[in-house]
């Protein structure tokens, strides 16, 4: 090997192992905030996919009236969907290597007061389904909710927390960009509410609060280390509030919740309220070449 290759192989002890790499990986691996937004929107586009060919196989068995009536109605309406895409997300991971990477350590850690916004979801997730009119419910629905609720919580992060923070770091921005920019992408994902009828009204307050939830789990992601807790915790929030409502983004008026629900529906207030605190706070940067092999940014990304 002559000098000047021993240089090349000093100068590039990670890199290197980009000249193996397809195609495929090469595009991906590079990062970029358009190589999220193109990952949450094909995510999304086959989310609604996979949801109109299992109402076309099996919609039969949904509950015209009120998806909740039963297991198999709850599962088929909420779950089956997000299955298939929890599903495309592990196999998109695999073929990029990502898998070990996206569930491994943080490659940058949080500060102290980011536990604040967890300790604020446990908290009201924990009021909510204490006071949840299980009673109210079918036996089988609840047990669907909560199935599904944790698929919800596994494909909804992995997309935003796991691929969209990861290519956003790879793309070189800082991380204030990276918590902003996932978020924004997270709340995008729910705009498309409005196409299953809701109001613009219950769409735009749904908005305004997934961004902030996205905030409050990218906090999480931070300062618990791993993606693993913001999927539980995310897992927990849904199903806590499908079973206290009686709806998704509704109210059931034939549930009777317990003495603690008024405190509980305060919850997304409160958690809109605690995610101006990561808005001002969060600064930092992952050190592309330390943590991905590659080189820094030709110019510096905010």
């Amino acid at each position: 090997m002559s000098s000047e290759q021993q240089e090349q192989v000093q100068q590039e002890p990670r890199g290197a192992e980009h000249t193996a790499e397809s195609g495929w990986r090469r595009f991906w691996n590079r990062g970029g905030w358009w190589k999220a937004l193109l990952v949450i929107a094909v995510y999304y586009g086959l989310y609604q996919l996979a949801g109109w060919l299992i109402g076309l196989a099996f919609g039969g068995l949904i509950d015209p009236h009120d998806i909740f009536a039963n297991g198999v109605s709850t599962f088929i309406a909420v779950g089956a969907p997000i299955v298939v895409g929890s599903i495309l997300l592990v196999v998109f991971a695999l073929s990029l290597g990502w898998l070990k990477e996206l569930f491994g350590p943080q490659p940058i850690r949080g500060s102290w007061w980011m536990w604040i916004g967890v300790g604020v979801v446990i908290l009201f997730n924990v009021l909510r389904f204490v006071s949840a009119d299980y009673p109210g419910w079918n036996a089988g629905a609840v047990a669907a909710v909560l199935i599904s609720g944790l698929f919800i919580g596994f494909a909804e992060e992995v997309v935003t927390r796991g691929f969209a923070v990861n290519l956003l770091r790879r793309g070189g921005y800082g991380e204030r960009s990276v918590m902003l920019l996932s978020s924004l992408l997270f709340a995008a994902m729910h705009s498309g509410n409005i196409l299953s009828g809701q109001s613009p009204l219950a769409v735009g307050f749904t908005v305004v609060y997934t961004f902030a939830f996205g905030l409050v789990m990218y906090t999480a992601l931070r300062v618990t280390g791993n993606l693993i807790w913001p999927i539980l915790l995310h897992a927990s929030t849904d199903p806590s509030l499908f079973l206290l409502t009686g709806g998704i983004d509704a109210t059931g008026g034939s549930l009777h919740p317990g003495p603690l629900a008024g405190i509980a529906g305060l919850g997304n207030i409160v958690v809109m309220i605690v995610a101006l605190v990561p808005l001002i706070f969060v600064r930092g940067r992952v050190d592309r070449e330390a943590a991905y092999g590659l080189k820094p940014p030709a110019t510096t990304l905010s």
